[in-house]
């Protein structure tokens, strides 16, 4: 599944209509594939990240907003998952997706008990 942002540009010399494509996906994968390099440096600051933003979430939701328990272990789950990943040996797409993937859920969850 390829995503394209295709361009129009009309050349002055014979008015044809020429297309352009940027492939917006291929860029995304070629710019997280040239954090390979910083794989641990991604796993660290995703562990270090969710443990003082996301970790606090359920205590603060349940005292204040009377959020379910099921928050718990949603957000619990996610941090366990972030050290899985990380420490289980996948790819640094894998991480940075799974990273960005609880990043928002978290904040779903935030936005739904909040408003």
């Amino acid at each position: 599944m390829e995503t394209a942002i295709n361009t129009l540009i009309v050349r002055e010399d014979n008015n044809w209509l020429t297309v352009k494509e940027t492939n917006v996906w291929a860029n995304l994968m070629a710019k997280l594939d040239s954090q390979a390099d910083h794989k641990t440096v991604w796993f660290l600051f995703s562990l270090v990240f969710q443990g003082v933003f996301f970790l606090p979430i359920p205590a603060v939701l349940m005292y204040y907003y009377n959020a379910s328990i099921i928050v718990l272990p949603i957000t619990f789950g996610l941090y366990l998952a972030n050290i899985i990943v990380g420490m289980g040996g996948s790819g640094i797409r894998i991480v940075i997706g799974v990273f960005i993937f609880t990043t928002l859920v978290n904040l779903a969850m935030l936005a739904i008990c909040i408003l």
